[in-house]
């Protein structure tokens, strides 16, 4: 049996190595790349949470900074898919000054890798119709991806009406 460090046999020195190897690697994955801080689930969230602000502060372009240039929105109300940032601009622009709102009552997230995750759930959209608040139970799915400037954004984007149970 070979002896090496300390004199321990090579399998015990490579066991250690493995191990370390293996910790320096979950605290790179719980970092999120060294890129945020943050964890790639949280990164994602916190943007989810930003879109969620963005809708219930009636602003369209900083609704639409939260997608990638390209984004795919099947959006709640719309018979059509919106692709691209004119497309969801357009989609959303009705937001404006409606007074409508947007609250994430349950989600859960999906961490596919360091740069792609899964957020889907449940929302409510309050909308404003003549003076009336008028709550829209939905569901969503989100995939959320960083992209090479660090930044994390929507990339597809399905929302439709919440089938509520029979009560």
């Amino acid at each position: 049996m070979k002896r090496g460090w300390f004199g321990c046999d090579i399998a015990v020195r490579f066991a250690a190595g493995l191990v370390l190897a293996l910790a320096l690697a979950s605290c790179a994955s719980m970092s999120g790349g060294g890129m945020s801080g943050a964890s790639p689930a949280n990164d994602a969230n916190a943007l989810v949470d930003r879109w969620s602000n963005a809708y219930t502060s009636n602003d369209p372009e900083a609704i639409v900074k939260c997608y990638t240039a390209d984004a795919i929105l099947l959006g709640t109300v719309s018979p059509i898919m919106s692709v691209g940032s004119d497309a969801i601009r357009t989609y959303f622009s009705a937001v404006k000054g409606s007074g409508n709102r947007n609250a994430i009552s349950e989600r859960k997230t999906i961490v596919l890798d360091d740069r792609a995750v899964v957020v889907t759930g449940f929302y409510v959209f309050t909308r404003m119709k003549d003076g009336q608040a008028i709550p829209g139970p939905s569901r969503f799915t989100m995939l959320v991806v960083r992209g090479d400037d660090g930044q994390w954004r929507i990339a597809h984007h399905h929302s439709s009406p919440h089938v509520q149970p029979k009560g």
